[in-house]
């Protein structure tokens, strides 16, 4: 089973990076790229234990149809979600938050299976996992951008005493 991990420092503080990361609306901008949003389930605000989302995006020229559960939350240090029905075999995504020296260290694993055996892990090699890694490095460094800085406060209603 393929696995990314991730990992980079954030200088804020811990829940903006934690709400961030399972912010609706911020995770339809960070994937804009792709045409992500999410059409079922929890589809705005912050995503709890045991909510759903199905997210429709377009990843090389197919649009494609995601449907994950959040199965561990732990606030604000990790929360986990699951693939329920989509194009892998499976996928786990567990996102951990660490206050460290000062910063915040934000760690990525992302753990999937995908279809079509032989074919499947050839396509790994040669494309998804690179695919896949800079996607999250991505969506990863807006979060690092918004966390940074004010524009948190566009997702987040909270003040930065929290």
């Amino acid at each position: 089973m393929p696995t990314i991990r991730l990992e980079l420092p954030i200088q804020s503080k811990i829940e903006i990076c934690f709400d961030l990361a399972r912010s609706i609306d911020f995770h339809s901008l960070s994937t804009s790229n792709t045409n992500e949003k999410a059409i079922a389930g929890r589809m705005t605000g912050l995503i709890n234990f045991g909510e759903t989302v199905t997210w429709q995006a377009t990843h090389f020229g197919i649009r494609q149809k995601l449907t994950s559960k959040i199965t561990a939350f732990e606030e604000p240090f990790h929360f986990r979600d699951e693939q329920m029905s989509g194009a892998f075999k499976s996928l786990v995504h567990d996102h951990y938050f660490e206050e460290k020296d000062g910063h915040v260290l934000m760690i990525d694993i992302f753990k999937y299976k995908s279809p079509l055996g032989l074919l499947g892990v050839l396509f790994n090699k040669l494309v998804l996992t690179k695919y896949l890694t800079s996607f999250l490095k991505q969506r990863n460094f807006l979060i690092k951008q918004y966390a940074e800085s004010d524009q948190w406060q566009e997702f987040l209603n909270y003040n930065s005493t929290k």
